[in-house]
């Protein structure tokens, strides 16, 4: 049996954080290994949210930790994956804490790694026809993300649905093989782990997820976010794709 963990990212999440953990299924606890919270040193209460909801849970599997100074998103999530190389799990789950993304569903993120047909399962919003506007993402925001999306596909010869969203699962073995350190400490970090696994021509699959967007603040600056996002694709298609002439079939938005 697989070992599992979950990585929580929050930051600021002090009205979301005991929520999003409730809203892990039983099926789902009863498997994984251990539940790592990286608080990424918040300016509100959300650790202490997370010590207070595993006293009295006496939740054994949850950990809570509290980086002493801001790694940012793609650091703290370096630290993550780290921290899930150093445990030995074999599949790691990224979960937002700010409730952004369904705990609920984390099942279909994990089957297709339980059962050996992906290295890299990302849960996707765009799958549906629809689901993201009707789950209240903003309009600036859906037709951003089509358009860099496409953008990316295009240079990276990829067929995704979607490179923006943050739920997704993770073989550690694969993981161990992506030089973690050399990435940036920033938003676009997702951008670059997806690269990275193109690189290396790893499975990725794309699940549907449903779409939630609340009252939570985001953090990301837009503009630089998608400079970012465009130059590293670009990099990528210059330095390797279109150098090596590498196709890359495995990496598709199809569900097959």
């Amino acid at each position: 049996m697989a070992r599992i963990g979950i990585l929580v990212v929050a930051y600021n999440a002090e009205a979301t954080l005991r929520s999003v953990l409730e809203r892990i299924p039983p099926a789902i606890m009863d498997k994984v290994e251990e539940i790592f919270v990286f608080d990424d040193a918040s300016h509100d209460h959300t650790y202490e949210v997370g010590v207070d909801y595993q006293r009295q849970m006496g939740q054994d599997k949850l950990r809570i930790y509290r980086n002493p100074v801001n790694l940012m998103y793609g650091g703290n999530q370096r630290r993550g994956y780290q921290y899930a190389i150093d445990r030995g799990l074999d599949i790691v789950v990224l979960l937002h804490g700010d409730g952004q993304y369904a705990p609920e569903v984390m099942e279909d993120l994990l089957t297709p790694l339980e059962t050996g047909q992906a290295d890299m399962v990302m849960g996707s919003r765009m799958l549906v026809p629809g689901a993201a506007l009707k789950g209240r993402m903003p309009l600036y925001k859906y037709v951003g993300n089509k358009i860099l999306t496409w953008l990316e596909n295009r240079l990276a010869g990829t067929r995704l649905s979607e490179f923006h969203s943050g739920y997704r699962a993770y073989s550690v073995r694969a993981l161990e093989t992506i030089p973690l350190n050399t990435l940036t400490t920033n938003w676009h970090f997702d951008t670059q782990i997806i690269l990275e696994f193109l690189k290396r021509r790893y499975r990725i699959k794309e699940v549907p997820i449903p779409t939630y967007y609340g009252d939570e603040i985001c953090h990301v600056n837009g503009i630089p976010y998608a400079a970012n996002c465009v130059r590293e694709t670009l990099m990528f298609a210059l330095f390797h794709r279109w150098r090596t002439h590498a196709a890359l079939p495995l990496a598709s938005g199809s569900q097959e």
